[in-house]
């Protein structure tokens, strides 16, 4: 009877029903949120035994293959739009904190939101979750492999546990970055909170980080996301250009305080 939609579908909902193809319908209970990924988790008393969806593998994804999306787009249920993975680690979308989104032109429009996106093997690859209102055939699914490691805490603790280094960043300009003499990615460091991990590992400001546990750093999106999936209580070593020199800094990461 567990429930997989976006969070806020479900926001700010007094009652919460659950309908099923066949028309059936219970009351839901959420287990869970996370408005950080806009994930929700609810929960229903099934009377019959469920067809439970198959969970794929979204790392697996490839540019250009057939993507299915399911959902009610404008209250027309059941509703099935075919197209292609058009990108996948799509950020900057601005609809959550953690996104790594997959874009698809299947067509996915309001009331699409937390549908499944299915592959040609009919298993569950993503959670639709927004559109771009002036473009046509630009939507995002959340990812089912990021999904996974939320649902899994949700379900288990009613909340989810991230990791936390307690550094500012800022994106890495192709300016500022031949100015310290970066020549990959990286994320810059802005400032660290006084009492954080990264305070008591002496990450400064003016600091690229260039590497998460010998994982190159791309953006300061993906730093974001990598030590928000690192185990509370692990201490990484994290590849650091300080004044132009190769440093390595270890960290002991803690939980994001609320």
């Amino acid at each position: 009877g567990l429930v997989l939609t976006n969070f806020h579908v479900i926001k700010g909902a007094d009652e919460i029903t659950v309908r099923l193809s066949d028309k059936r319908e219970y009351r839901g209970k959420v287990m869970g949120v996370d408005p950080k990924t806009d994930l929700a988790v609810l929960r229903f008393e099934p009377d019959h035994d469920l067809r439970v969806a198959t969970l794929g593998d979204s790392d697996a994804l490839r540019v250009g293959e057939w993507a299915i999306a399911i959902g009610n787009p404008f209250g027309l249920d059941q509703t099935v739009t075919v197209g292609v993975i058009s990108a996948t680690g799509r950020s900057d979308v601005g609809v959550a904190t953690y996104e790594n989104f997959i874009q698809t032109d299947a067509s996915i429009n309001p009331g699409n939101s937390g549908g499944p996106l299915i592959n040609l093997k009919g298993q569950v690859v993503g959670i639709n979750t927004a559109i771009v209102a002036a473009g046509q055939g630009i939507g995002f699914a959340i990812p089912i492999n990021m999904v996974k490691r939320v649902v899994d805490q949700l379900v288990e603790k009613g909340k989810v546990v991230r990791g936390w280094l307690g550094v500012a960043l800022q994106p890495l300009s192709p300016e500022l970055a031949q100015t310290l003499g970066v020549t990959g990615g990286g994320a810059l460091v802005a400032s660290t909170i006084p009492g954080s991990p990264a305070a008591a590992a002496g990450l400064q400001q003016g600091d690229v980080i260039v590497g998460y546990d010998k994982t190159p750093i791309e953006d300061y999106r993906q730093l974001q996301r990598l030590v928000a999936d690192t185990p509370v209580g692990k201490t990484v070593t994290l590849q650091v250009l300080r004044k132009k020199q190769k440093i390595d800094v270890t960290a002991k990461v803690a939980e994001v305080p609320d």
